[in-house]
């Protein structure tokens, strides 16, 4: 049986211009191992995550993968990388997207990459994280591990299946 010929509906835009950028999703990557949490000193002083923004085009686990090899050095292939979940606040009138994610497995040693805004890579344990986490950084910490004592804005996490 076919379709009916129907004109379709037409649709047109609201202006020409684009619309105000107002929501933007990136990533954030515990990397766990021997000897804890992998944390880097973003150039305003904050400790935090290696992670960043989603390019067009890409998927997450590239994101991350990617993200890691620029802040980092270390290497990581996508199958390496869980997602956690998303994580949505508000900063100013930017809805932030944030997808927490977790890799225990990579090569190479953490290092201070040229023209990256975070460096300083160190390991922390679980139980001895330091003060002035990034935000971002922070909540997904505690997305992950609810008992974690850090203090933070609240967020809404939506954790994702794991099969």
């Amino acid at each position: 049986m076919s379709a009916p010929d129907v004109d379709p509906v037409t649709s047109r835009n609201r202006s020409a211009r684009p619309p105000v950028p107002h929501a933007a999703i990136g990533v954030g990557a515990i990397v766990l191992g021997e000897r804890g949490v992998l944390l880097g000193r973003h150039h305003r002083g904050t400790l935090e995550l290696p992670g960043g923004t989603v390019e067009a085009g890409e998927s997450l686990e590239e994101t991350v993968v990617r993200e890691l090899a620029e802040e980092t050095g270390l290497i990581v292939r996508t199958e390496e990388v869980r997602l956690l979940g998303t994580l949505v606040d508000h900063v100013g009138d930017v809805v932030r997207l944030t997808v927490g994610a977790l890799v225990t497995t990579w090569r190479g040693e953490p290092a201070t990459q040229p023209d990256e805004r975070v460096g300083d890579w160190a390991w922390y344990p679980l139980d001895g994280l330091p003060d002035g986490l990034f935000v971002c950084s922070a909540q997904i910490l505690t997305a992950w591990r609810p008992g974690l004592p850090i203090a933070h804005p609240p967020a809404h996490f939506t954790p994702y299946a794991q099969g």
